[in-house]
């Protein structure tokens, strides 16, 4: 068992996310002998795990690698708290959960799955990523990176060679539908931003803005589109985070200093009963209606987010009830480059409600049309939980 220097850093997160900062110990170390009370001071378990690899060395047709077999050691050992929040990650699953959680990345700006003839295909091009710039398009087919044929790569694989790479551009040869013969394209390698808020006006001077994810990159665009409809001449809002899971505490907490009163906006508790608080000094609060789309999909920050905005009566709250997960992970890197994720508090919103397993129910509840569930794509005169909410707000934000 290690001692406390294994730890190498904490930070809150929130569901499905998880939130990282900087800082830790330098290093790890191992007691000589494990504690009494911990799974391995068991003798019988230690002799039952070696009995384990002897069969595996004796029966086992393939080769066995030490290193994964340690990791699935302690990967089955948060596996154990029968907890679905809490897990091991390897090296590089803590690189590729830390890069999704902040919401950004060095590469090229696009999404790409693999293709059954071979090579892997763009199916997205952020908005404004140098993949787009370059002019690449969602369909193309790449079959070599700077020369080299991928046909027989993963997606994996591919992303690794651009993002490892020490060049600034990567040149793609590219097949194109309708296109005779295969295109040669270079992208720079950049700092690239995920897109996790989207926002238009709607008709009567309603801003729009939809948070898909609550990230590290999410409050700065938040912000970008506030003061973009804002200088459209918005005069009611609605914030739509229908499907949102969640994500990091301070992403969402740096919004809501942009839209609540002076006051409390969340507070956590742990096993012993220490409380932080994450407060609001009100010099930002909203003063214009707002209206707060939610459904069954939203999660844990998003739950942060309606619960806050519902105790302190400022928006209305429209859709269907939230899914309930009000308990905060923390996660810890250790010196090696793994990391483990915990569940270490419970979350209450400013009036004291912990909504875990029970959700927030909305004040106007209206269930998305029936004929709407299987379609991934319906406008917004469609869209009736949109339409109610427009017309909340245009009735003066009352829920009636």
């Amino acid at each position: 068992m290690a001692d406390n220097n294994f730890w190498k850093g904490a930070a809150f997160g929130t569901a499905f996310t998880v939130a990282v900062a900087a800082g830790g110990y330098a290093g790890y170390k191992y007691a000589q002998v494990p504690a009494d009370g911990t799974v391995l001071s068991d003798s019988a378990r230690v002799q039952k795990l070696e009995y384990l690899e002897e069969l595996i060395d004796t029966y086992y047709l393939e080769d066995k690698d030490e290193d994964e077999l340690a990791e699935g050691l302690y990967a089955g050992l948060i596996y154990g708290l029968g907890d679905p929040y809490s897990r091991y990650y390897t090296a590089k699953e803590y690189q590729e959960e830390n890069t999704s959680s902040q919401g950004s990345y060095v590469g090229i700006g696009v999404v790409m799955q693999e293709n059954k003839e071979g090579g892997v295909q763009i199916v997205q091009c952020y908005e404004g990523g140098p993949g787009e710039a370059a002019g690449l398009k969602e369909g193309d087919v790449v079959s070599a990176v700077d020369g080299q044929d991928i046909t027989e790569s993963s997606v994996s694989e591919v992303a690794s060679m651009i993002r490892d790479s020490d060049a600034e551009n990567v040149i793609l040869t590219v097949h194109r539908e309708n296109a005779d013969e295969p295109l040669t394209i270079t992208v720079p390698i950049t700092d690239v931003e995920l897109p996790s808020v989207f926002h238009e006006m709607l008709e009567p001077k309603i801003g729009y803005i939809r948070i898909t994810e609550f990230k590290g990159v999410t409050e700065e665009q938040y912000t970008t589109a506030f003061q973009d409809l804002k200088d459209q001449g918005m005069e009611k809002m609605i914030v739509d985070l229908r499907d949102n899971p969640g994500g990091l505490l301070d992403s969402v907490c740096d919004i809501l200093r942009q839209i609540l009163p002076e006051g409390l906006i969340v507070y956590t508790e742990d096993k012993n009963g220490n409380r932080e608080e994450e407060t609001c000094d009100g010099k930002n609060a909203l003063d214009i209606p707002l209206a707060v789309l939610v459904n069954e999909n939203s999660a844990s920050a998003s739950e942060i987010f309606a619960g806050a905005v519902k105790d302190y009566g400022i928006g209305t709250i429209v859709g269907t009830t939230t899914y309930g997960k009000g308990i905060v992970q923390s996660i810890r890197t250790l010196s090696d480059g793994s990391a483990v994720k915990l569940t270490v508090s419970k979350y209450y919103t400013p009036k004291g409600n912990n909504i875990h397993k029970t959700g927030i129910t909305p004040d106007v509840e209206e269930k998305l049309d029936s004929n709407l569930l299987n379609k991934s794509d319906y406008s917004h005169e469609e869209d009736n939980q949109l339409q109610r909410a427009i017309q909340v707000l245009e009735n003066d934000g009352e829920s009636s």
